[in-house]
Order: structure tokens, then sequence, then C-alpha cells
């Protein structure tokens, strides 16, 4: 195969996978004979890359391999294209990511003592789940807390090759620089703390100084209406109790 058909094959394959494609894994497709060398693919991936100049997409290198995306400057219009929005990410946790990239392995209470607030087990549960970070071991410390690390799935969905592909921060708690740095998306501020909420304090009822007497005032006979009786009769009448109400004889003259 000539370099042109090299390029296009793999133009082909990056497009088909839908996901990062390694040298090796690229190498594999071609046939045993007529495969090129990993020389060869790099080149055709560098050629593609010149025909893409100046257009909407780019072959880009990630930890698992190459794969063909959006430029980023296109990212936002082309949104309307996906109907499911992207889940959206408190500033907690994009806090709690950083400090596990920037210094890991890193524990829960040493991300806590940076924070200055405790970490929610529903954080540390998204991350794992979304296989951005994963448990490496255990510190030697008692108790044996839980050492947390990125993955690769982090490095490819930011768009690193490599944990020293980072850009350098001199301040993990500046978020606007982080955010700005690693291209992560505005965030809502937490209407929900990671600290338990606070108890408001019961007003104290104070005792009615206005009344110069808190007893219930006392009630006379006349201020309690006459009660008349009402005599009820009950009968049956096809399956149905009727009730019926008259005024006492004695009140009516009867």
């Amino acid at each position: 195969m000539d370099a042109i058909e090299i390029k296009h094959f793999i133009e082909a394959a990056l497009l088909a996978a839908g996901r990062p494609l390694s040298v090796d894994q690229l190498q594999k497709l071609f046939d045993g004979r007529m495969a090129p060398e990993k020389p060869e693919i790099r080149q055709a991936i560098a050629a593609l890359n010149d025909d893409y100049e100046g257009r909407g997409i780019t072959v880009a290198e990630v930890a698992s391999g190459f794969r063909i995306q959006v430029n980023a400057s296109m990212a936002d219009q082309l949104q309307k294209l996906w109907e499911e929005r992207p889940p959206r990410y408190s500033r907690a946790l994009f806090e709690t990511l950083a400090l596990i990239a920037y210094r890991q392995p890193i524990t829960r209470g040493e991300i806590e003592e940076v924070r200055g607030v405790s970490v929610s087990s529903n954080i540390v549960r998204t991350l794992i789940e979304r296989d951005w970070v994963r448990v490496v071991g255990h510190r030697d410390v008692p108790g044996r807390p839980e050492m947390f690390a990125t993955t690769k799935v982090f490095l490819d969905y930011f768009g690193l090759r490599k944990l020293d592909d980072l850009p350098p921060l001199a301040d993990l708690s500046d978020w606007e620089s982080l955010r700005v740095q690693l291209n992560l998306p505005e965030v809502e501020e937490d209407t929900s703390s990671d600290e338990p909420p606070e108890i408001p304090e019961l007003p104290v009822l104070e005792p009615d100084t206005a009344s110069d007497s808190n007893e219930l005032p006392e009630l006379t006979a006349e201020d309690i209406p006459e009660l008349k009786p009402i005599a009820v009769e009950t009968r049956q009448e096809e399956d149905e109790l009727v009730v019926s109400e008259w005024p006492d004889p004695v009140e009516s003259g009867g």
C-alpha cells in the first residue's frame, strides 16, 4: 500500500471506531503482509492533520491513542446535535477531581484537609462511576484509607496524553484559573453544601406582658347558648337507612 492508501485507511478506521485507537491497534487492522511500519502510520496521521488544517475536525492524540474529533472552537455550537444534555457537575466535584489529578495518589482525608470541608460520598461515587477515578491502594496508616488516582478515561475525556500534560497550577484553591486551564464547563454554585446544614435556632416565646393575667376569663351562664335537644328516628326503606330529625315535641307544643 502506498502512503495515500495508508492515510485513507487510517482515516476510515478512526471514523468507524468511534473511540481512540493506538498505533498498535491501527497496525493490526491491516493485512499481515501489507501492514505498514509504525513510523509510516504516524506519518499518515500527520498527513491527515495537514489535510484537516483550517477545517472543523482534527486528529488528536490522547492517552488511549488517536481519534478524529471536532475542533474545540465549534464544540459549543454543535451541542444542538445531541438531544441528551451532558450531565452537570458541581464545583465541589471538579475541585475534588482536580486535587486527585494534581496530587495523586491522595486519600479522602487529605482532600478534605485541603478543601476545608468534607467530601460527600456522592462525589466519590460519581467520579468512580464515570471512570475518571479509581482506587489504587491503601495508605499505610491507621484505618488504611483508600488512595485515589485518575484513569486513562479521565485523560481521554480532557484531551490529555499523560499526566505531565496537565497545565501548571500554582494554587489549587484558585478555582477560576483551574476551570480555564482544564477547559472545564461553567458550573452552578452548589445549593447543597458538603457540610451538614445548620439548624436554625427556634425563637424564644416571650410571655404576654400586655395582659395583667394569663388566666382564662370566667364564663357565665349568659355566655353559653342554650342547647336544644333533637329527636332522631331511623327506619329501613328498601335496603336504605333513613334518618329523620324533628324538633323536640316539648318545644313545638306537640
